[in-house]
């Protein structure tokens, strides 16, 4: 009976970790940029009984029982599809068209210094920073970074925005009285991920890649690449429009549900073996 209990419990721990990673995409469903995140399960250690040796019975199985102790996470994964486009006709929001390129955005840390992180949600903001200039920001106000990995900071009063091929945002501003149209062209910080599923998952649409390179087996430049020069050509961007989320409710629905039921069956193996061992113990006394 102890055994029932650990193995419905190990599963128990298991299945609360794929609901909070269901609960967390539908709660994500209308976020733009969000990528959906799936679990997938396998069979923990088992013992192997090899009590019918006698048994001279032809079978495609294996002979004996194997005892498990539950199932367990084999891997959250993260799914890159692309998201359906949503036009918003504003300059400031950008979508990406193609999988695997992320914005870059500078996230401070603990101790007040900017992080790199990578995302996909492309509504941008102008933030003042008091000397006649602002700042440009995603919607949780971090900055934005450019190609070389630093804030983008404008002179106030642009008046259009407008993003070129190759990632560059072309910024104009009121004429001048010779009637021509002063102009301010940035490279926006663009990344190309090779391998998606090494990506650390910080919150919402942010991700961050790993430090510990060589324990993997990989290189940075087997993971991702920093869109520079002639490689900017492969950027993939629409003015005017933002990436839906790609979560597929119907199928977060029904996952949910699935692992609901799961739950209540490993709830209901422990109370059962509780109230066996009940039993025995009324029995002994």
């Amino acid at each position: 009976m102890i055994r029932t209990m650990i193995t419905a419990t190990n599963t128990l721990t298991n299945l609360q970790q794929k609901m909070d990673v269901t609960s967390n995409n539908l709660a994500n469903s209308n976020t733009h940029g969000y990528k959906a995140q799936v679990t997938t399960f396998e069979e923990l250690l088992y013992q192997q009984f090899n009590n019918d040796v006698l048994d001279k019975t032809a079978r495609e199985t294996p002979v004996g029982i194997r005892y498990g102790v539950g199932a367990g996470i084999a891997q959250l994964q993260l799914v890159t599809k692309q998201g359906n486009l949503q036009t918003t006709n504003r300059p400031l929001d950008f979508a990406f068209t193609t999988e695997n390129q992320y914005f870059n955005v500078l996230m401070d840390d603990a101790d007040g210094e900017y992080n790199t992180v990578y995302t996909r949600q492309g509504d941008f903001y102008l933030s003042p920073t008091g000397d006649n200039e602002v700042r440009l920001v995603n919607t949780d106000g971090y900055p934005v970074a450019n190609a070389q990995g630093e804030p983008i900071v404008l002179p106030e009063g642009a008046e259009n925005f407008r993003m070129l091929d190759g990632g560059i945002l072309s910024v104009q501003y009121p004429a001048q009285a010779d009637g021509t149209i002063p102009t301010i062209e940035v490279q926006i910080g663009v990344t190309q991920v090779y391998k998606p599923q090494l990506l650390e998952h910080i919150s919402a649409t942010y991700f961050d890649v790993p430090t510990n390179f060589d324990e993997l087996g990989y290189n940075e430049e087997d993971v991702l690449m920093q869109l520079e020069g002639q490689a900017r050509g492969a950027i993939a961007l629409q003015n005017n429009a933002l990436e839906a989320s790609n979560v597929d409710m119907s199928k977060e629905m029904t996952d949910l549900i699935a692992t609901q039921r799961a739950y209540q069956f490993n709830s209901r193996a422990v109370t059962i073996a509780d109230q066996m061992l009940g039993l025995i113990n009324s029995a002994r006394s």
